[in-house]
């Protein structure tokens, strides 16, 4: 039995033998602040948290004394090999940058971005590290003023000789960020003067089984030896793992990416259209294949290079509404009391509403003639598919039909809903409005609305 008086500091690095209802077990982590008292806790390699009582534990063995917390700037070498290009890393925060907390075990944004070049020195091979801070945010708190940030902090980057940036970023929506700085360097017909890519880690880097090394080496290495964007859905992109093992990661369509998975490693995924290429990670070292269809679709472009991306008013307001059996004409009427500028609805199949009364649900009857106000008195509303993949078609049935004869937008759209919603604030930011709207809404700004895969 140990005593609580011979526990080591919080943060130190032990090997302790416990008693359990299985026999005897060995363990080895970071020491926690116990979870109760009279209670040891460990962190172990896994990442997992694990507690015994004091009663149960038979020996306790310090491998290494308690950590620090930061890196110090002392501590970081990163020699600059002149011949390498420049790459920023603009961070913004996210389970790539976390760590954890010793005093409590929990893991919080709070790594510098200095401390990512004391964990993976490997980058230094790659390229010239600069790095810039926007802040450590969840990414769930990103709102359009934010991707106004990155996008003016990669136009900068590029003004300062970078070839790429790679923005350090909260998976959650790392695809909604991605899009929209498509958006602000192609919309308008240009391509960013350098390489933009997006990454970010499903494992925080306490773990063992963290990602975010390996994502960081892919993202750097793109940004710096990566194909001169094209516009070709190539003017931001997401690198992240392409399947659960180590090694291999994918290069993925900023324009046309989702999350598709809580918690593995792949969690993202290309929608409607392939990856750009994939990159492989051995060693610290990376090599960059592309796929065909890219190269070809990417051959065929021709654009100038846009130094001012178009900005996000963060005046817009789109409601996002969910088709089904919950949707009422209350909602859409909310839009309208509400000054909502459009509504992006997530349609059912080929992209539908509720709008006929089979006989017992004149609710359906009341939202018809709720879109039909909203819509005649200026407002707009695209159709996006729940379905994730697959176009929005609404010339298959009548119903379909009816809906653009009411003047909602969206058929032919091969746009993912994420996508289409950073789209559609990009196109309202820049005061479109009625024919003008519709036409860019069918056009393919960015490669996200693809006609030829």
């Amino acid at each position: 039995m140990v005593e609580a008086s011979e526990v080591p500091e919080v943060g130190s690095k032990v090997r302790l033998r416990a008693s359990t209802w299985n026999g005897e077990v060995d363990l080895e982590g970071i020491l926690l602040a116990p979870s109760a008292d009279a209670h040891i806790t460990v962190k172990l390699v896994n990442g997992y948290n694990v507690s015994h009582p004091l009663s149960a534990v038979e020996s306790v063995e310090v491998i290494s004394v308690a950590e620090s917390g930061s890196v110090s700037e002392d501590e970081i070498v990163v020699a600059d090999d002149e011949s390498l290009p420049i790459v920023f890393i603009i961070h913004t925060g996210g389970t790539i940058a976390s760590k954890v907390d010793y005093a409590t075990g929990a893991v919080t944004a709070r790594f510098e971005p200095e401390e990512l070049l004391g964990a993976v020195p490997e980058l230094a091979s790659h390229a010239r590290i600069r790095t810039r801070k926007l802040g450590n945010m969840w990414s769930d708190d990103i709102r359009g003023r934010h991707w106004n940030r990155m996008a003016v902090a990669a136009a900068e980057a590029f003004g300062e000789g970078a070839a790429g940036v790679v923005i350090t970023h909260g998976t959650d929506t790392m695809h909604l960020s991605a899009a929209a700085l498509s958006y602000a360097f192609s919309g308008k017909g240009g391509v960013p003067a350098g390489r933009i890519a997006f990454t970010g880690s499903q494992r925080s880097s306490d773990r063992g089984s963290s990602d975010g090394a390996e994502n960081l080496i892919a993202a750097v290495h793109w940004a710096a030896h990566g194909p001169t964007p094209s516009g070709a859905s190539d003017s931001a992109v997401i690198v992240m793992h392409e399947g659960s093992d180590d090694g291999k990661m994918a290069v993925l369509p900023g324009c046309a990416a989702r999350k598709n998975h809580s918690s593995r490693r792949d969690a993202f995924t290309s929608i409607n259209q392939p990856a750009l290429g994939s990159i492989d990670v051995v060693a610290g070292r990376a090599e960059i294949t592309l796929t065909d269809s890219y190269m070809t679709r990417a051959s065929g472009q021709a654009r100038e290079v846009c130094e001012s991306p178009t900005p996000f008013s963060e005046e817009v307001r789109i409601l996002q509404l969910i088709a089904g059996s919950q949707l009422f004409a209350d909602q859409v009427t909310h839009a309208s009391n509400h000054d909502y500028d459009a509504i992006l609805v997530h349609g059912s199949g080929l992209g539908h509403l509720p709008l006929d009364d089979p006989g017992d649900s004149p609710e359906n009857s009341e939202l018809k003639e709720a879109f039909s106000a909203y819509l005649g008195g200026g407002g707009t509303v695209v159709m996006a598919t729940q379905c994730i993949s697959g176009p929005v078609h609404l010339d298959v049935y009548s119903k379909g039909r009816d809906q653009q004869e009411m003047g909602i937008l969206g058929h032919g759209s091969n746009s993912s809903p994420e996508s289409s919603l950073t789209k559609l604030h990009h196109l309202l930011s820049r005061g479109l409005s009625g024919a003008e709207l519709a036409a860019a809404w069918s056009a393919d700004l960015v490669g996200e609305n693809p006609t030829d895969l």
